[in-house]
C-alpha cells in the first residue's frame, strides 16, 4: 500500500509598511505544506485583505520571486516596492 505523507513546516512571516496596515499585524507563525512557493504563502495570507498594489518578497532576507520554493524555518517578508528621494 502506497501512502502519501504530506510534510508540514513553520515558517515565519513579516508584513512591512502599507500590507501590514492591510493585514491588520507586523509578523505571525504559519504552519503550512512542504514545498510552497512565496507565491503561495502570499495567496494564503492575503485572501481576506484589501490590498492591490504591488507586492516585493523576501526570503531571509535575500529578495526572490514568487515561485522560490520555501523551507522549514525559512523567514519570508512581504513589502511593497522601497522608493528613495
Amino acid at each position: 500500500m502506497n501512502v502519501l505523507f504530506s510534510h508540514k513546516m513553520v515558517i515565519v512571516v513579516k508584513y512591512f509598511a502599507s500590507i501590514s496596515d492591510a493585514i491588520g499585524k507586523t509578523s505571525e507563525q504559519i504552519e503550512c505544506q512542504d514545498k510552497m512557493s512565496a507565491g503561495d504563502i502570499w495567496t494564503e495570507v492575503s485572501t481576506n485583505i484589501k490590498y492591490t498594489g504591488k507586492v516585493m518578497v523576501a526570503v531571509n532576507h535575500e529578495y526572490v520571486d514568487m515561485s522560490y520554493l520555501l523551507s522549514e524555518n525559512d523567514e519570508i517578508a512581504f513589502f511593497p516596492p522601497v522608493t528613495g528621494g
